[in-house]
Formats: C-alpha cells, sequence, structure tokens
C-alpha cells in the first residue's frame, strides 16, 4: 500500500529491505541454543572474584537508592514541623526537586520551607525560578507573587529567568494584565531587560488562554526594542494559531518565518502544520504541507509519522493509516510505543478487534512495553464490543506486569464493569484506587452512579452523589492542575 501524497517514487524501496521486526529474520539469525552457551561460556571466563565485586556493586547502589529514597520521605514528612534546621541537604534538595517535577506545589512549597530554615541554606535565584515556573504549570498566581515577595525579602535581585518565570505564572492563569506589568518592571532593572524568550513565553500563554489579539502588538513590541523572533517564537505562534483554527493567521506566520533571516522551520514547526490540519480533518492540505517540508528539506521524525497515522485514524482512513507504519519500516523508522497505542485506540474505537489484538501481539512480539493507556484502549474496545472475557484477560495482564497505573485506567475498567452489571468488582476497583494512590475523578463517579442507577441501586447511587458533591472542590483542584 503506498502513501499517495508522497507519490510512489518517493516511497518505492528496495526489496532488500527487510523489516527488523520480521520473525523470520529473528529465526534466522537467532538460535536460543547457541545464546545459552554463549552466556555460559562468558560468565565461566569471568572470575570468581570480579563476578563477586560486581555483585557487591549492585548491592551498594541499591542500597544507597534506598537510603536515598527513605531520606526523601522523611524529608516530607519533616516539612510540617518546625525543630528541624540542619538537616542532610542532598535530600532536603531532591525533596524539593521531586515536588516541583510532579507538581505537588504544596508540598514544594512545605519543604521549601523547611529549606530556608536550614544553617547552611544559601538562597539562589535558580531555586526560585524553578518553583515560579512549577506554580504558574499549577495556576496558582497568588502563590507566585508571594514566593516573588520572599525572594525579594532574602535579599536576592531578580535575574531575568525569574521575572521570566513569573509572566508565565501570571500569564497561564489569564492574568495577562499582571504579566505586561512584570515586563514594564523588569524594564526599569538595569541588566534585566526581557528577552526574546521572555516575549516567547508572553505569546505562548496568550494562545494558551485565547488572546491571539494580542500577538500582533507583542510583535511590534519586540521590533521596537529590537528583539529578533527566534525559531522558538515562530513555532509557539503557528502552533497556537493551528490549535485554534487559524489557519490564514498560521500560513501567514509560517511564510514570515520562511522570509526571516534569524529564524527557520524545523521539525516542530513541520508537526505543528500538519497536525493541526489532520486534527481537523483537512487531510488534503496536510499531505500539500508535508511535500512542502519535502521539499524545504526538513525531514520528519517518528512524532510526524504518528500524526499522520492519527490523522487518518481518524478519518476511517485505515488502509493508508498501515501504509505509513510499513512507510515508517521501510525508511528505518522504528515505531515507539505512542505510535501503537494510536493504532490500537483507533482500530478499538473502530469496532475492528482482531486488527487491534493483530497490532497489540505485534507490539508486545517488538519488545515495546503496553502502557496504562495501551490497556484502557483494549478494555474500551472489549467493553463496547460486549466483550467482557477479554477485559477479564487484560485484567491478569495487568496485575501480572509492572505498569503504573492511573485514573483514567480505573475509569476505563470501572465504567467496563459497571456496565457489564458486575457491580461487586467495580466496587472492588474503586477501592483498589485509593491503594494505588489514584484520585477518583468526576468520570469515575459519574461511571458509578450510572451503574448502580441501571441496577435500580438509587440508594447507592445518591451517596455516590453525596460524596461527589463533598469532594468537588478537590476535584477542581485536581482539574486545574491537569490541564
Amino acid at each position: 500500500m503506498e502513501l499517495h501524497f508522497l507519490g510512489p517514487a518517493k516511497l518505492c524501496c528496495s526489496s532488500t529491505f527487510v523489516s527488523s521486526s520480521s520473525p523470520y529474520l529473528m529465526k534466522e539469525h537467532v538460535n536460543p541454543r547457541k545464546r545459552q552457551v554463549l552466556v555460559i561460556k562468558s560468565s565461566s571466563l569471568m572470575p570468581e572474584s570480579s563476578s563477586q565485586g560486581l555483585q557487591k556493586c549492585s548491592k551498594k547502589n541499591l542500597s544507597r537508592i534506598l537510603r536515598t529514597e527513605a531520606a526523601i520521605r522523611g524529608i516530607q514528612r519533616k516539612a510540617k514541623s518546625e525543630k528541624y534546621t540542619n538537616l542532610w541537604p542532598k535530600a532536603v534538595l531532591e525533596a524539593l526537586d521531586d515536588a516541583i517535577r510532579e507538581n505537588r506545589w504544596e508540598s514544594a512549597l512545605k519543604i521549601f520551607d523547611l529549606l530556608r530554615k536550614q544553617q547552611w541554606y544559601e538562597p539562589r535565584c535558580h531555586t526560585y525560578a524553578k518553583l515560579l515556573v512549577m506554580l504558574g504549570k499549577c495556576k496558582q498566581p497568588n502563590q507566585a507573587n508571594l514566593l516573588f515577595e520572599v525572594m525579594l525579602a532574602d535579599g536576592l535581585q531578580p535575574t531575568v529567568d525569574v521575572y521570566t518565570a513569573l509572566v508565565s505564572a501570571y500569564g497561564l492563569s489569564g492574568l495577562l494584565d499582571k504579566a505586561l506589568q512584570t515586563i514594564d518592571d523588569m524594564k526599569s532593572v538595569s541588566n534585566c531587560k526581557p528577552d526574546v524568550y521572555t516575549y516567547s513565553i508572553l505569546i505562548k500563554c496568550c494562545t494558551k488562554v485565547g488572546h491571539f489579539d494580542m500577538i500582533e502588538s507583542i510583535l511590534a513590541e519586540m521590533v521596537y526594542l529590537g528583539i529578533e523572533c527566534t525559531s522558538v517564537t515562530y513555532n509557539t505562534i503557528i502552533n497556537g494559531y493551528g490549535k485554534a483554527k487559524l489557519f490564514e493567521l498560521m500560513e501567514s506566520s509560517l511564510t514570515d518565518m520562511v522570509e526571516s533571516e534569524t529564524a527557520f522551520p524545523d521539525v516542530f514547526t513541520l508537526n505543528s502544520v500538519i497536525g493541526s490540519y489532520g486534527s481537523c480533518g483537512k487531510l488534503n492540505k496536510m499531505e500539500k504541507w508535508f511535500e512542502e517540508f519535502q521539499v524545504m528539506g526538513i525531514k520528519p521524525d517518528v512524532m510526524t509519522f504518528n500524526i499522520l497515522i492519527k490523522s487518518y485514524g481518524k478519518a476511517g482512513m485505515y488502509q493508508k493509516m498501515e501504509s505509513v507504519l510499513d512507510f515508517m519500516r521501510n525508511r528505518f523508522y522504528s515505531p515507539t510505543v505512542v505510535t501503537y497505542n494510536i493504532i490500537i485506540e483507533t482500530l478499538g474505537k473502530a469496532g475492528l478487534i482482531k486488527n487491534m489484538e493483530q497490532f497489540f501481539l505485534q507490539m508486545k512480539h517488538e519488545g515495546m512495553k503496553p502502557t496504562s493507556f495501551t490497556y484502557c484502549s483494549l478494555v474500551s474496545a472489549y467493553s463496547r464490543a460486549g466483550l467482557l472475557e477479554n477485559v477479564d484477560s487484560i485484567m491478569r495482564q495487568v496485575e501480572n506486569s509492572d505498569v503504573v497505573l492511573d485514573t483514567p485506567f480505573f475509569n476505563c475498567i470501572i465504567s467496563a464493569y459497571g456496565q457489564a452489571g458486575d457491580i461487586e468488582r467495580m466496587v472492588a476497583l474503586f477501592l483498589e484506587m485509593k491503594v494505588k494512590k489514584c484520585k477518583p475523578d468526576y468520570i469515575t463517579f459519574s461511571s458509578m452512579i450510572q451503574a448502580y442507577n441501571s441496577q435500580g441501586m438509587i440508594e447507592a447511587a445518591n451517596d455516590l452523589k453525596t460524596k461527589l458533591i463533598t469532594s468537588c472542590g478537590t476535584l477542581e483542584s485536581n482539574e486545574s492542575i491537569s490541564g
């Protein structure tokens, strides 16, 4: 099957090319018995003292990791106390980094407060910048403002990075007036003028909250200050316009980028443009721009092909979707877990169960570990098809794997058993969410309430509605962070 928009000549590959996933290739070159002999021989050639040394080294590394993790957990508990002022620096700093990385802003601020009480503490702008970026992602502008005041109280002079992080914290929460005021404050500080990264962040905030009308004035201000747009700036604008389906403005910005002497289109530009057209079904435009970028000498990456596969799948063009996968292999682009997840989800939604299962087996055959999203797609497909025994099989696979389960997976499996009328199993999974530290959300409660009502269990449904109302505040808080 050919990708028609690429042209037959571009897709024709030598027949000598063999996919690395071919089972025949594996049988031809790999002899399990020979491999086992080789392993035995290599281990027998290794001196016993070296083998013991490696084992001791591994145990020592593992012991150090476990001690570090235990220390971090201890710091998180001690963050609520006032009496610890000389803790192990590495444990405190790693605990803070963990909280920031996981966007647990409340824990991060408590640990940071503990950090400031340590005898060895020295305030650094870099730490404040990381915290401000996290608070921006968590949409906590008031906390960001307070943190900025604390930094000033610590006697630190804000850097460009700190101010830019504060701009992001305000902008991502829709407080663009405060973001602009922060940039004006930067202009009044010597050696702290806003740079192209600051303005790129401001533009990104405008696209996130839908204030596209401000972009032209921001670009005009950049020209006035002599700040030239980089590829990152243009990519931010193009991606923002594309997601908002403002295609004329998107193509106009792309033209400006091509004509610019300081910025050049790259694979991120390619992915933004074809992704924008592909997501809304404009496949002819998607194919046209794919060819245009090829002419410009910009090579696609795996994400590019994932976009094409998803776009064709969404349009029900399953043969073209598979032809993209074949094209990837012939050109030595290795499909990723994301690639297979897209295909499995698409085929599952279309009710093509056999095809879905074939790709799931192929995914595992190529040595890729299914993720929570993979299993979620399989469960949803089986549930829609009324194949509850297959859902049971998936659950057994999940229980025997090391996959990290999340709330969407539990929502999916709870909905499947709820629709099948297996209330006991549904409730057991709901309780297991707490064990796995997965917080239920609106979808969780809605699925269970619907299941109770369908079984005539009105009292249980009303009780769950009450729990939903009482936990409403917590759920809204979680949604604001994930959004």
